[in-house]
């Protein structure tokens, strides 16, 4: 019986679908100015995992991501690199579904650019105009009027009171409170724009999610899911604006992954201390990102670290040496007390570090008894987190582009070349020019095997 834990209400509530079998759930995306880093990498394989545990589970999920391609970062990203906003998006949008698929997370239902959901956007605005919960100011921006909505700040548990007393008001803001958030912007010179009853202008942020959310999922939906940082405002944003609209709930679970962390500090763009996916799938394993982040709970903070990777590589070593010397598995039943334990690990609140916990029970059962059902048992939990389903020879030997310092790696063929160097000195007799190859390779990080006259060879 999974239970999730919601933000909004601060505990953990067992899972029961507005209908039965059926999953809706919304995850804000990416905006779409750079590339993706492991902040948004956590977002991606979290939400992937709770798309596939709830399949597996037998819902039919309907999992929505959306994409936002008009943004002042985007605005300003491309008249930087001189170039159209639509080029500048397409080409990061690009990047973002090459790391989601190296990641290994499937792609959602479906995936919304807000540029084609501004009609949406200005229905909504029209609606919260008409029904006294939204005004045109002397700007010509749309502003949400906060003072309408009495539930504002329940999400993230602070009174408006407070709110307000810490709120810096700018000198040309012409919204009446300083809670009040923009809904709609009056055009820039240059900016993009779109024609409205309301005025001309460009959508504000929080009102994207909404008008996307509601129009794939209805007023009503199951979950939805993103950064701990956008519980604040803009979760609350969207509550606000969407409830106004619909007269209706508008999300029964919130669920917010934790932030991930380097030298004891958020990682983000704004402070500039991000590593981007790519640069991080250079040294190690796109499997090994995934392991890191499913190795810790999705709430708790993720520490950032070359030693926390190489421990996520460690373990996904085991696993694949353990799945190189086994027997086809194919047909072989799961063992059903592991796959329990796997189940209730998961049902609470995808406990996903317990899980893989049960995980390595069987790979070392595996190790000890030799019984290929622990390994098969190992391996159905893996299908489940999608992990450890390559080919153990494409894991073990995989290359990265560069070393820790940024050195290159020894390719498999210089691998091979070196390997058929210490078979010839070994046929000599020359054993002190195959143990220099031997320890040539162990230093570029390659472990031999010679078994029956016959050697192998894996990344260390």
């Amino acid at each position: 019986m999974l239970h999730i834990y919601d933000s909004k209400e601060r505990t953990k509530r067992r899972f029961i679908p507005r209908i039965s079998n059926q999953v809706g759930m919304y995850v804000c995306g990416m905006t779409v100015y750079d590339r993706c880093h492991i902040g948004h990498a956590r977002v991606m394989v979290v939400f992937d995992m709770v798309v596939r545990y709830l399949q597996a589970s037998g819902y039919t999920v309907r999992y929505i991501r959306n994409i936002t391609d008009i943004d002042d970062k985007i605005i300003a990203r491309a008249a930087e690199n001189r170039e159209s906003i639509q080029a500048l998006t397409e080409r990061y949008i690009a990047f973002m579904h090459d790391d989601a698929a190296a990641l290994g997370c499937q792609p959602p239902s479906a995936e919304p650019r807000a540029t084609e959901h501004v009609g949406g956007m200005i229905a909504m605005i029209e609606t919260l105009i008409e029904k006294g919960h939204a005004y045109r100011a002397a700007n010509g921006d749309v502003y949400f009027d906060v003072s309408t909505f009495p539930a504002y700040g329940a999400l993230s548990h602070r009174k408006p009171e407070d709110l307000r007393a810490g709120v810096r008001v700018e000198i040309d803001e012409a919204k009446t409170d300083p809670l009040d958030f923009v809904l709609w912007k009056a055009p820039k010179a240059g900016d993009p724009h779109w024609e409205a009853p309301f005025g001309e202008g460009r959508p504000g942020w929080h009102i994207e999610c909404s008008a996307m959310s509601t129009q794939l999922l209805g007023d009503s939906f199951d979950i939805h899911g993103g950064g701990q940082d956008l519980q604040f405002p803009h979760h609350e944003n969207e509550i606000a604006q969407s409830e106004c609209a619909t007269g209706h709930p508008y999300v029964n679970y919130w669920m917010h992954n934790g932030f991930v962390r380097i030298n004891e500090e958020k990682m983000s763009k704004s402070l500039g201390n991000f590593f981007s996916v790519a640069e991080v799938m250079a040294r190690y394993h796109p499997e090994v990102i995934r392991y890191f982040v499913l190795a810790s709970h999705y709430r708790s903070p993720l520490n950032y670290s070359d030693a926390n990777l190489e421990a996520a590589r460690a373990s996904l070593m085991r696993w694949y040496q353990a799945l190189a010397d086994a027997p086809v598995l194919s047909g072989i039943a799961p063992l059903p007390e592991p796959m329990a334990r796997f189940r209730a690990a998961m049902d609470d609140d995808f406990n996903t570090p317990e899980a893989l916990a049960v995980v390595f029970e069987c790979i070392a059962q595996w190790n000890r008894q030799r019984d290929p059902a622990w390994l098969a048992t190992a391996q159905a939990m893996g299908e489940i987190l999608n992990l450890g389903q390559h080919p153990p020879a494409q894991f073990l030997r995989w290359v990265p582009a560069t070393g820790a310092a940024g050195e290159q790696v020894m390719t498999d063929a210089e691998i091979e070349q070196k390997i058929s160097e210490r078979n010839a000195a070994r046929q000599n007799k020359d054993f002190a020019r195959s143990d220099a190859i031997r320890d040539e390779l162990a230093a570029a990080g390659v472990v031999l095997e010679d078994k029956a006259g016959v050697t192998t060879w894996r990344r260390a």
